[in-house]
């Protein structure tokens, strides 16, 4: 029995990375949000758990909203607002939501942000493109493209994020179309039942987990 039980752990172990049971320090969260949003519309509930836990939280607009003037350039204010804020060195966890993710990974992997990463969780992002970006126009939306040279580059350049613990969760009643694109080989998949993409931030499911996987400042007793 005992080397029954001996032989499942180490099945787990070799299946189950590391950091996946690990708890992911986070004393500073930064929240990006998708398309048509901004720093007051996304991920209020997440953002208002994490502060009464002493999290510090960054959530800055990035202009435009619609991502027409590319990626890229959204990763490139993303990089300026943490780098306002936080230093340099400092390290954080990001949060992003659809679009976001994709800008963040930019980010992380083009503009040497992984180095100060201790975690990233994306809700809803088409890592693998969507369909509907080709109804609607601008950078933005040519980047999220199946196939566009963005999201070629952003796959030739995903072993710079090292061993960053990355969680992507996804729902199949979403505006990723088909529900596949937003499977990341890189990540931790997880599914949640939400009924719409916009609601995916303040999905209880999402929020649980997220909370569930960071370990925030502690905090003095009350008495």
């Amino acid at each position: 029995m005992r080397r029954w039980m001996t032989g499942i752990f180490v099945l787990w172990a070799l299946v189950v990375p590391a950091w996946a049971a690990a708890p992911i320090p986070a004393r500073r969260v930064v929240f990006v949000h998708g398309i048509w949003q901004n720093e007051w519309r996304c991920f209020g509930v997440i953002r208002r758990a994490l502060e009464e836990r002493g999290v510090e939280c960054l959530a800055p607009s990035l202009r435009p909203s619609d991502g027409r003037n590319g990626l890229p350039d959204e990763a490139a204010q993303l990089k300026a607002a943490i780098d306002q804020r936080f230093g340099p060195k400092d390290h954080f966890v990001i949060i992003a939501f659809s679009m976001g993710g994709l800008a963040s990974r930019y980010y992380l992997q083009e503009m040497g942000g992984a180095k100060r990463c201790d975690g990233f969780f994306t809700v809803s992002t088409p890592h693998q493109g969507t369909r509907i970006a080709y109804f609607y126009p601008g950078k933005g939306a040519r980047d999220m493209r199946p196939g566009s040279a963005f999201l070629k580059e952003l796959g030739e350049s995903e072993d710079r994020l090292g061993k960053i613990p990355i969680v992507s969760y996804g729902t199949k009643a979403d505006m990723v179309v088909p529900y596949s694109r937003s499977v990341w080989k890189r990540a931790e998949n997880v599914p949640v039942k939400c009924s719409m993409h916009r609601l995916m931030t303040a999905c209880p499911g999402v929020r649980d987990d997220i909370l569930r996987r960071l370990r925030t400042p502690l905090q003095p007793a009350r008495g």
